[in-house]
């Protein structure tokens, strides 16, 4: 069986395993803090990073690798698009919103819910509010006229609406929504794929290991 080392929470893990609930491909979750220093973990990813996914002798890190691959391995229900244009851009709104955008909203996620959480210590609002005000809007202008009004990226439910999506769920754990009317598109969008069955089951299983049901 394939085994998935994560932890619910993290908007990569997230992927990994929506990705596999959407194509029904049954997995083991192995807990795993990232950048944890656990020796035996780094001896299967070096980078200490999660998701880590091994499939029979085959062992892969990155979100981005370890979905595309099961996309090869297991191409229906399609998660990416086939014509050659549109799956470019798919990789390029995963890797802008797995880059730039996630590490903004992991800012706000690791301020206001981490922080206090995990460090008992006050969240930094001047740096939250830096990212709000400041870093987010241009990223958000420019998704805004990336992402239709209704339905999804390329038609149907895909990685890349995930992808787009994904950060801004841990931003909502900390109290940070997009505001729909400046960017109702993007809302939008966060609605919808939040709505999606698989999503909604992996996002359950967080709210539990969060605490927050």
């Amino acid at each position: 069986m394939v085994k998935v080392y994560g932890v619910h929470g993290s908007p990569f893990v997230r992927k990994v395993f929506v990705a596999l609930d959407f194509k029904g491909i049954p997995y083991e979750i192995v807990a795993q803090m990232p950048f944890s220093r656990d020796a035996e973990y780094l001896k299967i990813n070096p980078l200490g990073k999660v998701p880590t996914l091994v499939d029979g002798d085959l062992t892969l890190g990155d979100s981005k690798v370890i979905c595309q691959y099961l996309e090869d391995a297991h191409p229906e229900p399609a998660l990416y698009p086939q014509n050659v244009a549109e799956k470019a851009m798919a990789r390029w709104y995963e890797d802008l919103c797995g880059g730039r955008v996630a590490e903004l909203a992991a800012g706000i996620f690791f301020q206001r819910f981490m922080r206090p959480l995990a460090f008992k210590q006050d969240p930094d609002e001047e740096l939250v509010g830096r990212i709000i005000d400041k870093d987010l809007p241009p990223l958000l202008d420019y998704l805004e006229t990336q992402v239709p009004a209704d339905g999804f990226v390329f038609g149907d439910f895909m990685m890349t609406d995930l992808s787009i999506v994904s950060p801004f769920v841990n931003a909502s754990y900390a109290g940070y929504e997009v505001d729909a009317s400046r960017w109702p598109a993007v809302a939008g969008l966060i609605a919808r794929v939040k709505a999606q069955a698989c999503v909604q089951a992996v996002l359950a299983k967080e709210a539990e290991a969060l605490g927050l049901g």
